[in-house]
């Protein structure tokens, strides 16, 4: 099985900034090889500390055999982060999808492209038991380290129970677990169940809460556990919503870091911060409409950016609902010290 290398384990604990990595598409719905690489790009220089791709944001549709994307796109990302010439730690995650037998040869691929973890979903498997999964994760683990992934329900996922979780973090592969349900009972759910778990100390968490970023990353949870206190916080964000606006991301973990580091009590300034961040959040992802044009809103907004070229998804019918540009243009208004434009406006030229 391929290992996790020092370095890069020592950035996923300390915690950091990962993007999930949409899929840039041109007018005919075909891949956009130049805005595909140009992302990747500025997701580098953003400061991020990771990308992740072949997750929900790439659009799981890339597994399909009419358009054979799965490879490609992976390929894509690593030869970028290999042209970077990095001086610094940047970990490659790949998304890992579908029954056991497809989920292994996604991960053969990932490792072969050289990906450092494999962020394990469980979504669009409800024939499956508990059980089932569990032994479809010791499997993928056994090709290399698995990121596991608590996907909300609305758009694919299923819910979950504190004892998988618990069963969950005791197989040896698990380094990390995305914590995704947009829901805070099943949030607490994975968090007590890592405190309980043996292997508490081996497996770091990380905020997919597209709609609760920062008071996730601001949390310390705390457990008794045989008389023991155990305590665990969540260190950084694999999502969907640093997609976009990465590189104010990476300045808004590392001023909470900073807040954390020092013992300082909270200023009351981050919790207004947070709801601008889930208002935005809300704009982007569509949860009017129960998150239908999750990818198109961010789309949207790279667009708006330059570096993409439209909204265009593999299945036509993803796209922006209704009202959701107008509530685009009202994030922008509202709250324009959330937005990376200008970093993105001079640099530009330089990824495309």
């Amino acid at each position: 099985m391929k290992n996790l290398e020092q370095n890069k384990r020592e950035l996923l604990f300390d915690g950091t900034v990962i993007p999930a990595h949409p899929l840039a598409l041109d007018k005919n719905r075909k891949l956009d090889e130049k805005r595909q690489r140009a992302l990747s790009k500025y997701y580098i220089d953003s400061g991020a500390g990771g990308i992740a791709v072949g997750v929900h944001t790439t659009q799981f549709e890339i597994r399909e055999k009419k358009y054979g994307l799965y490879q490609p796109v992976l390929k894509l990302a690593s030869e970028e982060v290999a042209n970077a010439d990095l001086q610094r730690p940047f970990l490659k995650i790949a998304g890992i999808a579908g029954s056991t037998d497809q989920a292994i040869r996604e991960a053969e691929i990932a490792a072969s492209l050289d990906y450092d973890l494999g962020l394990v979903s469980m979504g669009g498997l409800q024939d499956y038991s508990e059980l089932d999964l569990i032994k479809r994760t010791e499997k993928i683990g056994e090709v290399m380290p698995v990121f596991g992934f608590y996907l909300q329900p609305a758009v694919g996922g299923k819910v979950l129970s504190y004892n998988f979780w618990k069963d969950f973090a005791e197989i040896p592969q698990v380094t990390a677990i995305k914590m995704a349900p947009f829901n805070r009972y099943q949030t607490l759910d994975v968090v007590r169940a890592v405190c309980n778990a043996s292997r508490h100390k081996d497996i770091v968490l990380y905020t997919g809460n597209d709609d609760n970023i920062v008071v996730d990353l601001l949390t310390r949870f705390q457990f008794e556990v045989n008389g023991e206190m155990r305590s665990k916080e969540i260190v950084g964000g694999l999502l969907g919503h640093w997609a976009v606006w990465t590189q104010k991301a990476v300045e808004l973990l590392e001023e909470i870091n900073s807040i954390k580091k020092h013992g300082k009590s909270m200023p009351s300034e981050m919790l207004t911060r947070a709801i601008a961040v889930t208002d935005s959040n809300a704009a982007f992802f569509d949860s009017a409409n129960n998150f239908k044009g999750c990818i198109a809103g961010i789309h949207e907004v790279l667009r708006r950016q330059g570096l993409l070229e439209g909204t265009w998804c593999l299945n036509p019918e993803e796209q922006l609902s209704v009202g959701q540009s107008e509530e685009i243009s009202r994030i922008y208004t509202d709250y324009p010290e959330l937005n990376d434009d200008e970093f993105v406006r001079e640099n530009l030229g330089r990824w495309l």
